[in-house]
This record gives C-alpha cells, structure tokens and sequence, in this order.
C-alpha cells in the first residue's frame, strides 16, 4: 500500500526554521518525484518544491524566495523540507505527493502544481505566530 506520512510541523514564531520529513513506504522512491505543496484555509493547493528521482530540484521561487530546501534520503525513503525565515504568510497545512509522471524524453517530471500529483500524505500544520 502506497503510503505518505508528513511530520514536524507545529507552532513556531516569526523568523524561526523548521524541517518536514515525508516517510514513503510502499513504493520505490527511486522511480518518483515528491513535492511539497501547501493549502492556507480557503485557499487553493500551492506547490512549494519538488525534487526528482534523480535528486534534481525545482522550486517556486515566488512562494519560497530561497528559504527552503528539500532534500531526499535514499536510504529511509524520506524527503525532506527544510524552512527557514518563517512568516504567518507560510501558515498552510502541508503536504508531500508522489508521482511517476515522465516527459517526452522519458525523465521524471517535477511539478509545482498540484496535478499530476497521484499519492498524497495527510498533512501537517504548520502555524507560524507571535
């Protein structure tokens, strides 16, 4: 059974940094792309970062402006994102997805949106506050 677990999200106040972890089990991590994707309260899905089977990154810069980082371990099927300068702004449930999408040349594609993601996490809410 595919599965996503997220953890490490909580209250933090303005300014501290904070790292997600996504627990992957039931499929080969090796094949897929996970991302990195939030949802503030009435707001649609945000892609935040992914990372591809190859370790290749892509971010969206407008969301993130160089403050995060994800990052894969291969050995423990887990992905991290790394968050750094946080604001009430980035208050959001967040989640990881995985997907075995490929392009036209045959390479694993990264999205930042929240198709073509096909396995998701439950999520984890992160609250940034004063």
């Amino acid at each position: 059974q595919q599965q996503l677990v997220e953890s490490g999200g909580g209250l933090v106040q303005p300014g501290s940094s904070l790292r997600l972890s996504c627990k992957v089990s039931g499929f080969p991590l090796n094949f897929y792309t996970v991302g990195w994707l939030r949802q503030a309260p009435g707001k649609e899905y945000e892609g935040l970062a992914c990372i591809t089977n190859l370790d290749s990154p892509n971010y969206s810069e407008d969301s993130v402006k160089g403050r995060f980082t994800i990052s894969r371990d291969r050995a423990t099927q887990t992905v991290y994102l790394q968050m750094s300068s946080l604001t009430p702004e980035d208050t959001a449930v967040y989640y990881c997805a995985a997907t075995g999408g490929r392009d036209w040349t045959g390479r694993n594609i990264c999205p930042l949106t929240s198709p073509p993601y096909t396995f998701w996490g439950r999520g984890t809410q992160v609250t940034v506050s004063s």
